[in-house]
């Protein structure tokens, strides 16, 4: 099923130079499944390649954790 629908000139104009040779259908539906909400679980394992990396960024959030002073608030 077709739809008919109307753009601007500058979104037209943005849309067709991104498109290549891809048709602009190609090019909605993929900026939509861009958007979608994802789920916590996609991101599981996702430093498992870069293990030793996350240590050290876990290592300067924990150093950088110590460094932090709280004020003391009166009431």
């Amino acid at each position: 099923m077709t739809k008919i629908i109307s753009l601007s000139e500058e979104a037209y104009s943005k849309l067709k130079a991104i498109k290549g040779d891809r048709s602009f259908s190609d090019v909605v539906i993929e900026f939509t499944n861009l958007r979608k909400k994802r789920s916590i679980l996609d991101f599981a394992g996702a430093f498992k390649d870069n293990a030793d990396e996350w240590k050290n960024i876990k290592k300067m959030i924990e150093e950088d954790r110590k460094k932090f002073k709280l004020r003391e608030v009166k009431f």
